[in-house]
């Protein structure tokens, strides 16, 4: 990634220094610089002294490192080389905790950390990727027009680069997005399967099917939708789909190289966010990570559930596929909910003035979860002045919800009766079910509390108030 975007940055016209603790490393990207006539553009430093020097002031640092205690050894490295006004940019999944303790070390140095979220992939870092920067308003008022340069551009032209907010919140956001990006394509994923096994289709079939939900509706330009079709398609040297090969795991979650999912659960959690289009698919991602025991357990039942064919389908694929089409928008649109909500509790916590109608163009282009219908319509939301940040609030995007539930209701209900793995899908429905309905079960949870634990309930004549402690009790039996 560091490499792609030192390339990046030299396509337009600017001198970068390398370093990296790997030669070899820094010797492909030269080599790669000099195959596209950019080798005048950058050169090797094989130490943070050589490196400082050949800079100017202020100097610029931009890193792409592996989240954890690198980019403090990084920081501690550059620390007796660095001066007031000096600028470094961590474009790391970095965990947002660790890009506000770093800020805070080097404030009495006057030096400033930008906790830069970057999207795309490796591909986009050397075309141009979304980046979400945070951090103080002077920083980033420095190096926005060099970001601005380099970013991915909308449709019309936009940088999809835009200051995210104070403190940490840059790599906060993307934390968030990521989790977007795991409901996103768990929902894909679950109907892709469906209509492989479910449908019988084959890859080539999918990935046409793929291209037309790509082409209009609520579907189109989205980036996912439009790799899963390339995805379906491609196929290797030898004439076989490449997807055909690959195993069920997604391991990145439990080997360590991905943190971010793993944290926006936690901070969903932590700030009492429901979530289950993101929580649920990342529960997935690990339980498909454990294969060998998910073979194991599969012994243990005797077998396992297999997809079985939806053969009253036959007949009117064309309306499973369309069903299939609305389910897989409700959960996108879903995880774009339950992920602003998130953000916006965080933003409250912390106060880092997030600007979200930047947070939406950063997402216009460039990043994963890029979905030109769903951010159009945020976009507007976010334009009017004091936009309700609970987006299930606002009677657009309601409307937008409520006309998806039939066809989330039958493409669940025919997944639970085919065996279907639906686990986004269904928790979408779920999520549209509890958050619009006033009559739950935790009624009766409640009254259970109440029982062993005298924990208190309200009344229902009373009105909904706050989500704090009742102050009623019943003795529903003596102790």
């Amino acid at each position: 990634m560091g490499g792609n975007m030192a390339l990046l940055f030299a396509k337009h016209g600017i001198a970068v220094s390398l370093n990296d603790p790997s030669e070899e490393a820094m010797d492909q990207v030269l080599a790669t610089a000099k195959k596209d006539g950019l080798q005048d553009r950058l050169q090797k430093h094989s130490f943070y002294e050589g490196l400082c020097k050949s800079l100017g002031s202020p100097k610029v640092f931009v890193f792409s490192l592996p989240h954890g205690t690198v980019g403090d050894s990084v920081v501690d490295g550059l620390h007796t080389h660095l001066a007031k006004g000096d600028i470094i940019i961590d474009a790391s999944n970095e965990n947002w905790q660790n890009t506000q303790r770093r800020q805070g070390k080097l404030v009495p140095q006057g030096v400033y950390y930008i906790g830069m979220g970057v999207s795309g992939g490796y591909q986009a870092a050397r075309r141009g990727p979304s980046m979400c920067p945070g951090g103080e308003e002077r920083a980033l008022d420095i190096v926005m027009p060099l970001l601005r340069k380099v970013a991915a551009k909308d449709s019309q032209g936009n940088p999809c680069v835009a200051k995210a907010g104070t403190g940490g919140s840059g790599h906060y956001i993307k934390m968030i997005h990521n989790g977007i990006e795991h409901g996103m394509m768990s929902a894909l994923a679950e109907a892709w399967q469906i209509m492989n096994l479910g449908l019988l289709m084959s890859y080539d079939e999918i990935a046409a099917a793929f291209d037309r939900w790509n082409e209009d509706g609520e579907l189109r330009s989205t980036f996912l939708v439009g790799i899963g079709a390339d995805i379906c398609r491609k196929k290797d040297d030898q004439g076989r789909h490449v997807l055909s090969i690959v195993e069920d795991k997604v391991v990145q979650d439990v080997d360590g190289t991905e943190g971010t999912g793993i944290w926006s659960q936690l901070e969903a959690v932590r700030l009492h966010v429901p979530a289950p289009s993101l929580t649920t698919a990342h529960f997935i991602r690990l339980a498909s990570a454990f294969r060998a025991d998910r073979q194991r357990v599969k012994e243990a039942f005797g077998g396992q559930f297999p997809v079985q064919e939806w053969g009253e389908a036959k007949g009117d694929k064309g309306l499973v596929l369309e069903s299939l089409r609305k389910a897989v928008y409700a959960t996108f649109l879903a995880s774009f909910v339950e992920g602003i909500n998130i953000i916006d509790q965080a933003d409250q916590e912390h106060r880092w003035n997030i600007d979200y109608s930047a947070v939406i163009q950063i997402w216009r282009n460039g990043c994963i979860i890029k979905a030109d219908y769903i951010t159009e319509m945020l976009a507007e939301i976010f334009s009017e002045p004091h936009a309700d940040l609970d987006l299930l609030h606002n009677k657009r995007v309601a409307q937008e919800l409520k006309k998806t539930v039939p066809a989330l209701q039958e493409v669940v209900l025919k997944g639970v009766e085919h065996n279907a793995i639906v686990p986004s899908l269904s928790a979408t429905l779920e999520f549209l079910k509890y958050s619009t309905n006033t009559i739950l079960p935790t009624q009766f949870y409640e009254a259970q509390m109440d029982y062993f634990g005298k924990h208190m309930f309200d009344l229902k004549s009373e009105p909904a108030g706050k989500p704090e402690t009742g102050k009623h009790h019943f003795e529903w039996k003596l102790a």
